[in-house]
């Protein structure tokens, strides 16, 4: 089965993460705008350009905000109550929510963040496609030497999703099937907005990283 017909048949579902209150930044990241569009609207569209339609929304920090500029009725927007907690408690609410009424549906989950201008539908739909093509149980993007998100976790990762608690993302649960995750180039990966030096490099064309 190719990827669109696996994705037409409701095998993947997407998590964006958008619920951190963004502190160093001292306002909502989510809500920068670049190339005409803000952050989290870039998210949000290129996770539809990949046909997927199950696609929930974590909001926490600033979600009222966020409500009013982002309507978009095609996707879940879900508020976690525990967002000061850290990332995990966004991951275990998207996961539960994907899979609550799909268990025999849902396959894979891609996470992605809000944060990172250059992640696009064809590398997302690129990650799904490797782990269609391979049955690994992760498929990450690879950038500046590691393994992060945006990734796709399997059915069978889903218990470790679940169970992650504090600000441990899904990072550390990549790191610990090391050479048992397959990776797909996402060469401006690193490129993510948690300051206002990082946007001002964003807008001004001096993203080289850090």
């Amino acid at each position: 089965m190719v990827v669109s017909d696996k994705i037409k048949a409701g095998a993947f579902g997407i998590v964006i993460l958008a619920a951190g209150s963004s502190s160093r930044m001292g306002q909502p990241k989510q809500l920068l705008e670049y190339n005409g569009k803000t952050l989290l609207q870039h998210a949000v569209d290129e996770a539809l350009g990949t046909g997927i339609e199950n696609i929930v929304m974590i909001l926490g920090a600033h979600a009222g905000k966020i409500r009013e500029v982002i309507k978009e009725d095609k996707i879940r927007f879900l508020q976690n109550q525990d967002h000061e907690e850290g990332m995990a408690s966004g991951i275990r609410l998207g996961v539960h929510d994907l899979t609550k009424s799909r268990e025999n549906m849902t396959e894979g989950i891609l996470i992605m963040l809000c944060d990172q201008p250059f992640v696009n539908s064809e590398l997302l739909i690129r990650l799904i496609g490797k782990q269609i093509a391979t049955g690994c149980r992760i498929v990450a993007s690879t950038y500046k030497g590691i393994e992060a998100v945006p990734a796709v976790f399997h059915k069978s990762v889903f218990p470790e999703l679940i169970n992650l608690k504090g600000d441990r993302g899904a990072r550390s649960i990549i790191k610990k099937y090391g050479k048992g995750t397959a990776t797909v180039e996402f060469p401006k990966g690193h490129i993510d907005i948690d300051t206002l030096e990082d946007y001002r490099n964003l807008t001004t064309g001096n993203s080289s990283g850090r």
